[in-house]
């Protein structure tokens, strides 16, 4: 009787969110693979290096010249504005000490992007 009322439930909560419309979004293969790249560059110390000024979760020795990397999507609602802070944060703040990572050419627009992508699910 138990499995039976499970089964119902689940069924029935399925279909509730079927017509409400909401489908949960699951990441193609391509994506999460570009989120462990972005991953990867933003911890490699010989690239994106974020780690050495920046506590993000899952990375070690992490510094605290910068803010931590969390809640990105609050503190950045517009995507490309976290990108381009990540490109070059000299634009909103000629003062920075943050590396201009694309006029320097540390990274490259692509390295640039799944930085960003991987930054903003922060």
């Amino acid at each position: 009787m138990r499995i039976t009322a499970h089964i119902t439930t689940t069924t029935s909560i399925v279909a509730l969110i079927g017509c409400l419309g909401f489908a949960p979004s699951i990441a193609s293969a391509d994506e999460a693979a570009d989120l462990a790249a972005g991953k990867k560059l933003s911890f490699d110390r010989k690239k994106g290096n974020c780690l050495a000024c920046h506590e993000i979760a899952g990375g070690s020795l992490a510094g605290n010249i910068g803010p931590p990397l969390v809640a990105m999507k609050a503190r950045f609602p517009d995507y490309e504005k976290l990108r381009a802070q990540i490109s070059d944060a000299r634009t909103n703040n000629p003062n920075t000490i943050m590396i201009p990572f694309g006029p320097h050419a540390v990274m490259s627009s692509k390295e640039i992007d799944l930085v960003s992508t991987f930054i903003y699910t922060l």
